[in-house]
């Protein structure tokens, strides 16, 4: 989606960069999504922690799309590496829209907007990861042209077992 035909589709949308004074907004919206995705119980961050790692340590990068000014969904990324393509890439951890404004093509927007600044810096890829039943995300990524990873498992280690692994 170009952005002559956003702003054709509705005026009052917009995305900016966050600033240090978002992080409550991040937060809020950051447990929004946990909900959605039924993982609430694993959400430990704080508007502290958030603030150092997104805007002091700069470890992240938030995009929020705003609708007649006000906040409406975010997306918060870093930069990865790829030694295949020999070039860095954009890898999103988070991508939000409120519930009241789904399917209006803001998502969309936020990836097209996402898939421009991976391009201006030079990326080489836009990844992410999606909960296998989460379809109506699925199904977008599809008609956007993104393609599954099969083949590939994720891994995460946290916790008692990222403390055992350090301290072996």
């Amino acid at each position: 989606m170009s952005d002559s035909k956003l702003n054709r589709v509705d005026e009052l949308f917009s995305i900016r960069f966050a600033k240090a004074d978002d992080v409550s907004v991040i937060l809020a919206f950051t447990k929004e999504l946990a909900e959605y995705e039924k993982l609430l119980h694993e959400v430990v961050a704080t508007e502290e922690l958030l603030h150092e790692w997104i805007f002091e340590k700069q470890k992240a990068e938030v995009l929020i799309a705003e609708y007649d000014q006000e906040p409406i969904g975010f997306a918060l990324f870093f930069h990865n590496f790829s030694t295949f393509l020999g070039r860095a890439g954009i890898y999103l951890e988070d991508l939000y829209i409120t519930p009241a404004m789904r399917g209006r093509g803001f998502g969309r927007a936020m990836l097209n907007h996402l898939a421009k600044l991976t391009k201006k810096r030079g990326g080489g890829r836009l990844e992410w990861v999606c909960l296998d039943w989460n379809q109506p995300s699925i199904d977008l990524y599809l008609s956007l042209g993104a393609k599954p990873m099969d083949g590939w498992t994720t891994f995460r280690m946290t916790g008692d077992a990222l403390t055992a692994l350090a301290n072996n």
